[in-house]
């Protein structure tokens, strides 16, 4: 499955932005999609994550109550919906594809597919 992120952009603390995943190639509501984050000088982190089928969420702790995500089968999108952005939000997020349902999802070496990222920077 090849993956688009697009969406990121600056603005301030406090602003919100919507990034967007769209999916081409293999069944795109049969993977698990997350979107995960790389900090300059830093590693890459879990950030999001909804399955196929029942459409479960998962979040990091850093991030819960300010991001969503959701996903649209028929447009083979996936979208995080990011809410009062702060400074350490900064960084590449890339989406990326898992056959994982379970806890192993919040680890990222279980991500098959990675899209090529988009920046989000978040001015203080």
């Amino acid at each position: 499955v090849q993956l688009q992120a697009s969406g990121g952009g600056l603005v301030q603390a406090g602003g919100s932005l919507r990034l967007s995943c769209v999916a081409s190639g293999r069944t795109f509501s049969d993977y698990t999609i997350g979107w995960i984050r790389q900090a300059p000088g830093k590693e890459h982190d879990f950030v999001a994550a909804i399955t196929w089928g029942v459409s479960s969420t998962f979040y990091a702790d850093s991030v819960k109550g300010r991001f969503t995500i959701s996903r649209d089968n028929a447009k083979n999108t996936v979208y995080l919906q990011m809410n009062s952005l702060k400074p350490e939000d900064t960084a590449v997020y890339y989406c990326a594809a898992s056959a994982r349902l379970d806890q192993r999802l919040l680890y990222t070496w279980e991500y098959n597919y990675w899209g090529q990222g988009t920046q989000v920077t978040v001015s203080s």
